[in-house]
């Protein structure tokens, strides 16, 4: 009987080891994408940024080299 608990013990901690071994891993694949996730979001902000910025010099630019407005005309109302 002793052989039989000690292969049933072996076996429980086999499963208990292969289950904790995949609950690493799945940590790890986790961490991995959510660093990758973090870097891209990172990097299309600064690209964001800087567009906007270029966006903005770019219509400052515009605004300077932009003929006055000329006032409208009013018309008077028959009445």
């Amino acid at each position: 009987m002793t052989n039989k608990t000690e292969a049933a013990r072996r076996t429980a901690q086999g499963i208990f080891q292969t289950w904790e071994d995949r609950k690493t891993l799945v940590k790890q694949e986790m961490d991995a994408e959510r660093a990758a996730n973090d870097a891209k979001t990172i990097r299309l902000k600064a690209l964001r940024l800087e567009k906007e910025a270029t966006d903005a010099e770019a219509a400052r630019v515009a605004a300077e080299n932009a003929p006055p407005a000329t006032p409208k005309k009013r018309t008077k109302r028959a009445g």
